[in-house]
C-alpha cells in the first residue's frame, strides 16, 4: 500500500507541474493579449476563452497520458485494457464499468481521481479569472 501511495503522489507531483507550468504560460499569454489595442469586440473576448480553455484541454489530456504511461510501465491495469482509456476513466471521476484495476495496484485508481479533480478545479479557477480579467479590460477598453 505504501508503494501505491508513494508512486501515485509522485505521478501526481509530475502533473501538479505539468499544470503549473501550463498555468504560467496561460495567465502570461492573458496578460499580454489584454494589453492588446482590440479588446473590445465580443469576437476577442470568444477568441481569448477559447484559447484559454484549448490549451488547459491540452494539459489535462498530457497528463492524462503521464498516468497511462505509468499504469503501462506498472502493469496497472488489466493485459487486455487500453491503458489510456483507463488512465481516462480515472483521471475524470468516470468509474469503472468496463475494466477494474489490478488489485496489487488498485490505489493508484482513487489517486488519479484526486489528481484529476485537484486540477479540474485549479483550471476552472483560471479561466474564471481569465473571462473576469478579459471582460473587465474589454469594459474598460469601452470607456
Amino acid at each position: 500500500m505504501l508503494r501505491q501511495l508513494l508512486l501515485g503522489g509522485a505521478i501526481s507531483l509530475g502533473n501538479i507541474a505539468i499544470h503549473a507550468v501550463v498555468m504560467a504560460v496561460v495567465v502570461s499569454t492573458a496578460r499580454h493579449t489584454l494589453a492588446w489595442k482590440r479588446r473590445r469586440s465580443q469576437s476577442w473576448l470568444s477568441a481569448v476563452m477559447v484559447a484559454t480553455v484549448g490549451v488547459l484541454l491540452l494539459a489535462h489530456v498530457a497528463e492524462v497520458i503521464a498516468w497511462s504511461l505509468a499504469y503501462a510501465i506498472l502493469g496497472a491495469a488489466p493485459t487486455e485494457a487500453d491503458v489510456l482509456y483507463f488512465a481516462f476513466v480515472n483521471y475524470t471521476t468516470l468509474g469503472y464499468g468496463d475494466v477494474v484495476p489490478v488489485e496489487r495496484w488498485r490505489l493508484l485508481g482513487p489517486i488519479t481521481a484526486m489528481n484529476g479533480v485537484l486540477l479540474f478545479g485549479w483550471s476552472t479557477a483560471v479561466i474564471f479569472e481569465v473571462l473576469r480579467q478579459a471582460m473587465r479590460s474589454r469594459d474598460e477598453g469601452l470607456q
